[in-house]
């Protein structure tokens, strides 16, 4: 299984220091399907140009894309240029016609170059023989059954990747509604500090909880830490998964756990 550090320009220097890929989310999608980066600001900060990887590409306020083509082009041009081994679709708007074209076209000049392609689950249906993102932050029933259902539904672990969030979220008993309100690091601990919790691992959920009570409400908290996100990627591995993205903002207190240093 590889292991993929989703980066800022600004973080790329700080999370090169550890034995993962890039993954640089850096790229947006400009006006003419234009290709857009952040790469003035990576030289601004000191930090290195970054060669290697993988190109992440958002969504976020994106126009649409007119010229698929175009922005596929744009695209493989500069994994060339950057020596990235392939893409990554992060879309999070629900998918569009000129979304969908734009997926099928980068799906398929990926294959021709033998580069890396993976997108969300909402665009596995656009392109033939999808590697797809799953998000391993579940809340409820049996993290197994869940990821074993997942790689069912894809065709295997060759062609799914993990987005292994880190889950840290309060829970208002009853959660009929299965939504928890999500918590910083320094929330959580200050609810740990607060409380003097005794805290549980879920052999279910593979993540840790405890509860409390405060202003006559009970609270399910359910989180992660670096032992049970090894946990998830030991079972991704077991199942033959091929890769797994951390968010380095989401990990960054407790890579020195996850990962050793180069």
């Amino acid at each position: 299984m590889q292991l993929y550090l989703t980066v800022r320009p600004e973080d790329t220097r700080t999370a090169s220091a550890y034995p993962a890929g890039l993954a640089h989310a850096a790229y947006r999608i400009g006006e003419g399907s234009s290709l857009l980066s952040r790469n003035l600001l990576m030289q601004s900060c000191g930090s290195p140009a970054g060669r290697g990887g993988l190109l992440m590409l958002s969504d976020c306020a994106a126009p649409p894309i007119q010229r698929p083509e175009a922005l596929a082009g744009a695209v493989l041009r500069e994994c060339s240029r950057r020596g990235y081994s392939g893409a990554v679709l992060d879309f999070e708007a629900p998918p569009t016609e000129d979304r969908r074209r734009f997926a099928v076209l980068l799906g398929q000049q990926c294959v021709r170059n033998r580069k890396f392609f993976c997108l969300p689950p909402s665009y596995a249906g656009a392109v033939e023989h999808p590697t797809v993102i799953v998000n391993t932050a579940i809340s409820g029933g049996s993290f197994e059954t869940h990821i074993r259902e997942e790689l069912a539904c894809y065709g295997g672990g060759r062609n799914v990747v993990f987005d292994l969030q880190r889950l840290r979220m309060d829970f208002r008993l009853p959660a009929r509604s299965g939504q928890g309100e999500p918590l910083t690091q320094a929330a959580l601990d200050a609810l740990i500090r607060e409380h003097q919790p005794a805290v549980f691992f879920s052999k279910d959920l593979f993540a840790r909880y405890f509860t409390y009570a405060k202003n006559g409400e009970s609270h399910f908290i359910l989180f992660d830490d670096a032992d049970t996100l090894r946990q998830k990627l030991r079972l991704g591995r077991q199942l033959g998964v091929a890769a797994a993205f951390f968010q380095w903002p989401e990990v960054c207190d407790i890579a020195d756990s996850l990962f050793r240093r180069k």
